[in-house]
């Protein structure tokens, strides 16, 4: 390594102010680092290392920004709390209402009645004990749904996804349900329930647990998680455990103090309101804060490397007693250009109200319970003074013993100073409790049941002979408000099975690890890429019994027009709603058959059990094995004396016609001489229409080739039948007859052809002969002629010249 001095050379003259010039040597030991050393001393210049994208970025801030960014965010944190303020408090009153505690009166006096009505908590530990029945059933709380294009691979993939994903959340996630069950009760209670999914380092594999509303703080004015400018997780980590995460680097290892041990207003008036003393916690309060950042030296740039000003996902940890800054690390995935917010967050809400939080049983039916619970109060006071009267009596009249009630029973002796005893005593006018206000306590609970969907459904109203109409409304008007939260908690559900099943993909072996020797093999990385994962809840039946009644109106359609259903799919269907283990061999269904050999096929035929022929098999073979099957004479006559012949029959028939199909598919790829599509393919129009092209015309020539064999097969046929040899060596006769009597015919047409020709030669030699006589008779008569013209010519002359000799 060299060093050009002209670039770092000192000033002029400054080499007289330091005097001579030490001696410097440069050595490179390693290319990522340099050591020089000058004086005695050591400069070791480490090379550029890459910063890791998931580090802990308050290691490089200065703490001058790291204390701004702590002083704004414990600013924002509070403010966002005052927002919700009121949703809060009344949060917390409706507490009281659960009747969690035990109330000891001294108003209006001591020992009056302090119970609580139970009609928060009644609707409460129903709707848990709902929803926990349908969204987390004994078989687990997963269902994988098929992406794309169904194939044989896709299904077994969504088979091992499903059974991976039921295993981790029932088995090796230990905390999931009892979690998942907290997480209904606050949901509940408060309208308002989170779930946070992120990978555990201690445990080694994903978790998701339950953070109640009152501990993940929201700006009051944001509509959802991914949008909200903050979200704010308040944790409470015990010094060790916050010291092992120092240790293991996810947290800043510095100096926090000793935790504060107190407790704000709310978590004190909760603990208070559920029958807890709590008057200090010895943890640390943290506020992991999910919040948009601009830092200083980690801008977002544009494609020219300028500063952009956008602000970037981060998570800051800070502790909120000492105010000190833990952690702040990116919260988007690597290599993502567009910053996505990775989201660890699941909202679920009950009834969503005008902000963020929405409202719960305590919003929604607190006043009912608090009236039924002053009612209740009234009723049981007024009865306590009615049987145990009070009043006034002189001041000389004087029980022996005590004052203390009298016991039923009993009876003491008392000291009259005069006068009868009705005269010393006068009893205070109670009444009996009121049926007025026993009445009126019936109407308010009756009302806020109903308006908590947890008045049950009158069994009445829904006899088996009742209309489907009829029992269709009745469910609608008496379950739709809890059809409604049902679905949105079977929404924030799938939510929270894509963030499981995103982390337990990543840490998937991408390939099988063995083949196992017994049972199937586990789900490898690319089988959750083929399926998507959903809850097994419905989220258009609220309850079990809205999901029986369902289909028992199917089934009352179904008797109408049973030709037009599917009833094994259907009875099916309804056991696997009643939770009926292995409904699969109560109800068995074509669906569920594996390949079988013929003789198997045959013996389900015999048993009454469904078959199914498959593409890929022999089919000639399997229809020839059931023909035989059904043309055995011991077979045929066994089956006869069976009542159930015809249905026998009549399932080998349909099953043979299945094979009789696929058979027919094999031709017709044969004769196009390219594969058809899967049979269950969705093909796009012009395909579909095409295809239909080239099969009608392979149709039609096909068509022509089973004629063609159909015909030589009859031919050859009736070739053996001796009836039919008879007649035809008869007709072999008569064509051999037919063949003589055609050839002598055709030797006289010749000979009688040859003396016509004959004839005609001779009469053409005639005909030559006369033209030739005729041609020398007429040169003979021009000869004759021309004999005499000249004659006549010549006696012409001679008169001529005759004349002019007499003229002279």
């Amino acid at each position: 390594m060299s060093i050009e001095k002209s670039l770092y050379a000192a000033p002029e003259g400054l080499e007289g102010l330091m005097g001579t010039e030490p001696d410097i040597e440069i050595e490179i030991e390693d290319p990522e680092s340099v050591t020089i050393e000058m004086d005695g001393i050591e400069i070791e210049l480490m090379g550029g290392e890459e910063e890791d994208f998931n580090a802990n970025l308050v290691e490089f801030l200065p703490d001058s920004v790291v204390a701004g960014i702590v002083t704004d965010l414990v600013g924002d944190f509070d403010d966002d709390v005052n927002s919700r303020k009121d949703w809060m408090q009344t949060y917390v009153d409706g507490l009281e209402l659960l009747g969690m505690k035990i109330e000891e009166r001294a108003d209006p006096w001591i020992g009056a009645c302090g119970v609580y009505h139970p009609l928060l908590s009644e609707a409460l530990v129903k709707f848990q004990a709902e929803i926990m029945m349908s969204t987390f059933p004994a078989a687990g709380p997963v269902k994988t749904q098929i992406i794309g294009k169904e194939t044989q691979e896709k299904k077994d993939a969504a088979i091992r996804v499903q059974d991976d994903m039921n295993y981790q959340l029932t088995d090796v996630m230990t905390e999931f349900r009892p979690e998942h069950e907290r997480m209904v009760w606050g949901l509940g209670l408060s309208g308002n329930a989170f779930k946070k999914v992120y990978f555990d380092p201690n445990l080694d594999r994903q978790t998701s647990i339950f953070v109640p509303a009152e501990d993940l703080v929201v700006p009051y004015g944001a509509s959802d998680l991914n949008t909200s400018p903050r979200v704010t997780h308040v944790m409470r980590k015990t010094e060790n455990d916050l010291r092992k995460l120092q240790v293991a680097g996810f947290y800043a290892d510095i100096e926090l103090g000793e935790p504060n041990n107190t407790l704000d207003d709310v978590e004190k008036k909760i603990a208070e309101k559920m029958g807890f003393r709590a008057t200090s916690d010895d943890r640390y309060k943290l506020l992991e804060i999910n919040v948009n950042l601009d830092l200083e030296g980690y801008e977002h740039k544009d494609k020219d490397g300028e500063p952009t000003g956008i602000a970037l996902p981060y998570i800051v940890t800070i502790e909120k007693g000492s105010s000190k800054c833990l952690a702040i690390r990116r919260n988007w995935n690597e290599g993502d250009e567009l910053y996505t917010k990775r989201q660890h967050y699941v909202h679920y809400g009950y009834v969503p109200g005008f902000g963020f939080y929405c409202f719960g049983l305590i919003h929604l039916v607190g006043a009912f319970a608090k009236s039924g619970t002053s009612i209740l109060r009234q009723l049981v006071d007024a009865g306590t003074l009615a049987n145990l009267p009070g009043g006034f009596k002189t001041r000389g009249l004087r029980v022996k013993g005590d004052d203390t009630p009298i016991g039923p029973a009993e009876w003491r002796d008392v000291d009259v100073p005069s006068g009868t005893i009705a005269e010393n005593i006068m009893a205070l006018p109670y009444k009996e409790p009121s049926q007025v206000l026993a009445g009126l306590l019936d109407k308010i609970v009756d009302e806020g049941r109903k308006f908590a969907s947890a008045a049950d459904i009158q069994v009445a109203d829904m006899s088996a002979n009742s209309p489907v109409g009829t029992t269709l409304a009745i469910l609608e008007r008496t379950l739709k408000v809890m059809t409604a939260v049902q679905a949105r908690i079977h929404y924030s559900f799938k939510q929270e099975l894509h963030l499981l099943r995103d982390i337990i993909r990543e840490f998937t072996h991408p390939e099988y690890a063995y083949e196992p020797e017994e049972g199937s093999r586990k789900a490898k990385q690319s089988d959750y890429d083929m399926v998507d994962v959903i809850p097994v809840s419905d989220p258009n039946a609220a309850t079990m019994a809205q999901k029986i009644v369902q289909y028992q109106a199917v089934i009352q359609l179904a008797q109408m027009a049973p030709q037009i259903y599917d009833l094994p799919q259907l009875h099916r269907q309804m056991l696997d709603v009643l939770g009926i283990k292995n409904a699969q061999k109560l109800v068995p269904l074509p669906d569920d058959e594996l390949p079988k050999d013929p003789i198997t096929e045959n013996m389900n035929a015999l048993k009454g059990q469904p078959m199914k022929a498959f593409i890929y098999q022999d089919q000639q073979a399997h229809i020839a094995a059931h023909q035989m099957f059904m043309q055995d004479p011991l077979i045929m006559k066994t089956i006869g004396q069976n009542p159930q012949a015809n249905v026998i029959m009549a399932a080998l028939q349909a099953h043979i016609a299945e094979h009789l199909g696929f058979h027919y598919r094999q031709l017709i790829e044969k004769q196009m001489g390219v594969p058809l599509p899967p049979p269950e393919e969705k093909l796009p129009e012009d395909v579909e229409v095409q295809l239909s092209r080239l099969i009608a015309q392979a149709g039609a020539q096909l068509l022509q080739l089973n004629t063609a064999q159909a015909q030589q097969a009859q031919n050859q046929q009736m070739a053996q039948d001796p009836m039919i040899q008879m007649q035809q060596a008869e007709l072999q006769l008569k064509g051999q007859e037919v063949q003589r009597k055609a050839q002598k015919d055709a030797t006289d047409a010749q000979l009688k052809q040859s003396q016509q020709q004959i004839e005609r030669e001779r009469i053409m030699t005639q005909k030559e002969i006369d033209m030739a006589r005729l041609q020398a008779d007429m040169e003979k008569n021009q000869m004759s002629l021309a004999a005499d013209n000249d004659n006549e010519k010549r006696r012409m002359l001679a008169d001529l010249i005759k004349g002019r000799n007499n003229g002279r």
